[in-house]
């Protein structure tokens, strides 16, 4: 039974093997050790941020103690998560694409019990599925989920650049000033915000009523942006879907609640997104101009987006 406190001890204090945050950094860094929630995601067990609660929660030990947030451990070091022992050999990460439908959240915890997109993931042995960004409750299409951590780490942070298009069924009369104020950016309440393109739906179905459909595209991910963005221009988003990020389209044999493991080249793909710009290759950097012009002038991609 875990009592919550924790008593110094000068000797306890004094054992090797267990580093302190801040403590001994130089020395640390040039042993090779790293950050211990970092280490975890790395293995697979979660995101980064998660790991840190579970730190703050005590559910972590290093050589016997309790961990604290900015531990640094190296392979010498025996970890154990909830009471059970941490294998430190490398694991193979997978990634898998996931076609969301509406009417399920990306997080595993609910107090109203809504259903989760977890629910539907193969499961794992010793590992833990990491959702890279989310969509919220009525919103669909594609997300990516990995184990390892690392990668979910690099995709989601901004220096990656990586585009995220939208198909999006706006609600009332959009004219060409308000698609000029969307491209230019306007200010929300956490921030300044853009669509860094915006494009009509097909002549064929663009309209329907009052509806009109679009593709936007973000080079970020905020809470409802995309709505929010529309929102502020007093036009109200009647259906939303992810439709593509960065080069990755959702297969067109992949159907709401399937998924896919991405292999070969396409897992390739997916950790060259996760480079920042200043390190892609050429060839990538060619793919990625054209992936924009692909999604601007092509409906093959498209056509199951409705």
């Amino acid at each position: 039974m875990r009592c919550g406190l924790r008593v110094a001890d000068s000797r306890k204090a004094q054992r090797p093997r267990r580093r302190s945050k801040g403590q001994g950094t130089a020395s640390a860094e040039a042993s090779g050790s790293e950050k211990l929630h970092k280490v975890l995601a790395n293995l697979g067990l979660g995101s980064r941020r998660s790991l840190e609660q579970w730190i703050k929660d005590g559910r972590v030990r290093v050589n016997g103690q309790v961990a604290t947030l900015g531990d640094r451990v190296s392979e010498d070091d025996r970890l154990r998560v909830d009471g059970e022992p941490v294998r430190r050999h490398q694991r193979k990460h997978r990634v898998i694409l996931y076609n969301k439908p509406t009417g399920e959240i990306c997080s595993r915890d609910d107090p109203e019990g809504r259903p989760n997109v977890f629910r539907r993931l193969p499961k794992l042995s010793q590992q833990r599925w990491i959702a890279v960004g989310r969509l919220d409750f009525n919103t669909s299409g594609l997300l990516l989920f990995t184990t390892d951590g690392a990668l979910a780490n690099r995709l989601m942070h901004p220096s990656a650049n990586i585009d995220r298009e939208y198909a999006v069924r706006v609600n009332g009369e959009v004219t060409d000033e308000v698609i000029e104020r969307l491209r230019e950016g306007v200010l929300l309440e956490d921030g300044f915000a853009r669509f860094t393109d915006i494009q009509p739906g097909r002549d064929d179905d663009v309209r329907s009523g009052a509806n009109q459909w679009f593709y936007v595209v973000l080079l970020e991910g905020r809470n409802r942006e995309v709505r929010r963005l529309w929102e502020s221009q007093d036009l109200s988003v009647s259906r939303l879907k992810r439709v593509r990020f960065g080069t990755l389209f959702i297969p067109s044999k992949i159907r709401a609640g399937q998924w896919i493991e991405l292999t070969g080249k396409d897992l390739d793909t997916v950790y060259t997104l996760a480079k920042p710009d200043s390190e892609k290759s050429a060839d990538s950097g060619k793919s990625h101009d054209s992936k924009k012009s692909h999604s601007r002038t092509s409906s093959k991609g498209r056509k199951q987006d409705r």
